[in-house]
């Protein structure tokens, strides 16, 4: 039995004792509305219970007694997490907290809400994506599997999504199979050096995207760091933190610790949106483990986003000409859950002949978000396909990200749309133009959600 399996039920209502929603955190909203238009699933719904203000009050009922009940189950699970309220709220309400807090309580106490199959498939998800071991033993049959055109038939065919809609979106998000780029455990800085930085390789990224962490490696070299990747990193945790999954993802947390703590860095510097949220969150995830607490905020106050560094840096490598016209996508936990939004355009505006265009509704969400498109596939496609129709009208040559989700949730619309606009992560344009290798390496006749590599 867990720790979390063995908390007493000392609230005698929705919640133990182990963490609850902050009452003082409740108190600080006063429904005043401001987030309904930024949330996306009222945007979608128009369902009170299904804005952060109704979560809200269901939590507080939660509090004063209410029982877990599958309505609270439903509305909790139902949240994206994107944080856009935060960004929105007048009042200051930690809504990332309280929905973190109750999402806990929500797998320890009310998993048996979901149907059985979400279970299973919430399961499933689990045992494979925090495991980059686990993830590389798939590249290959997945790129079989693209080579031999199966993946066109079956999402003609219809057939796996009307078994399973969120086996089907899984499929059908899969980035194109590229050939691995692994990053050394040192690069050293081209010219003078001027930082010693870790890099976070991440799951996701490291497997299904590897020449964004190849890319992130050069430049960063060629801005004048050494970039240490310690040997022993595995997951972070994101994406057990973000699904209430509390134990998991600090065994994460830990784990990445102890890898980076002997790495001597200035810097840590994840190029995930998702990721760097959360261990810049390690300081208040580990406050209660007397062995990690003072370690975990030493590792937190160093953890950086990619652009946050080379804007700190400032550029000494020679930008080359593109001539493309971007649109930047704000990924949800760089913009709201970081407060990162100037960076990536002031890199991307360092680039000479390039140009960027905003896109309509930039703060709602794409419909990604951790593993809710895989486990809410509905509402994630209509929110995928919201974002690609206003990527589209921006008349843009190529979508730019940062993070590997957003880049696989987009892509996927774009193409469902039969409007297959390049996209590639922010990193992979920055080493474009520091290469030279002008348009045609970002924008080619054909190509998916982008990995750039050495020819």
């Amino acid at each position: 039995m867990t720790t979390e399996e063995s908390k007493p039920d000392l609230l005698g209502g929705a919640f133990d004792d182990h963490h609850p929603p902050s009452k003082e955190l409740l108190d600080d909203c006063v429904h005043c509305g401001f987030c309904l238009p930024a949330c996306p699933t009222y945007s979608l719904w128009g369902e009170e219970m299904d804005s952060p203000r109704g979560r809200i009050y269901l939590m507080g009922e939660g509090l004063e007694g209410e029982p877990m009940s599958p309505a609270l189950v439903q509305h909790v699970d139902a949240c994206l997490g994107c944080m856009a309220c935060v960004s929105a709220c007048p009042s200051g309400v930690r809504y990332d907290r309280l929905i973190e807090q109750t999402r806990q309580q929500v797998e320890r106490r009310g998993a048996e809400h979901r149907t059985r199959g979400d279970r299973a498939l919430r399961s499933m998800i689990f045992a494979l994506f925090p495991h980059p071991g686990r993830l590389r033993l798939l590249r290959g049959p997945l790129r079989l599997y693209q080579g031999l055109g199966l993946s066109r038939l079956v999402r003609r065919s219809g057939l796996l999504a009307k078994l399973s809609p969120s086996l089907a979106a899984m499929e059908a998000v899969a980035p194109p199979i590229t050939p691995r780029e692994p990053v050394p455990p040192l690069v050293r800085a081209r010219g003078e050096r001027r930082a010693t930085v870790g890099m976070l390789l991440g799951c996701v990224q490291r497997e299904m995207f590897p020449g964004v962490n190849a890319a992130t490696a050069r430049v960063l070299a060629a801005e004048g760091c050494d970039v240490v990747t310690p040997p022993r990193q595995g997951c972070c945790g994101a994406l057990s933190v973000h699904a209430g999954r509390e134990a998991e993802g600090l065994r994460y947390a830990r784990a990445l610790v102890d890898a980076f703590e002997e790495a001597g860095v200035d810097r840590v510097v994840v190029n995930s949106a998702g990721c760097g949220s959360t261990m810049k969150e390690y300081a208040d995830l580990l406050a209660d483990d007397p062995r990690y607490a003072d370690r975990a905020r030493t590792f937190a106050q160093k953890v950086r986003d990619v652009s946050e560094i080379l804007v700190e840096l400032g550029p000494v490598a020679r930008r080359h000409p593109l001539e493309l016209t971007v649109a930047y996508h704000d990924a949800c936990h760089l913009s709201h859950a970081q407060g990162v939004r100037s960076q990536p355009r002031e890199l991307l505006a360092q680039i000479p002949a390039l140009r960027v265009r905003e896109i309509a509704e930039g703060d709602m969400c794409c419909g990604s978000a951790g593993i809710y498109n895989l486990v809410n596939p509905e509402p994630a496609a209509e929110l995928g396909d919201r974002k690609a129709r206003n990527v589209a009208a921006t008349g843009a040559d190529l979508l730019v990200t940062s993070n590997p989700g957003c880049l696989m949730q987009v892509t996927t619309a774009l193409e469902r749309q039969g409007r297959p606009i390049a996209t590639a992560h922010l990193v992979l344009v920055l080493d474009a133009s520091l290469r030279g290798l002008g348009r045609d390496a970002l924008v080619p006749s054909a190509r998916g959600p982008g990995d750039l590599t050495d020819t």
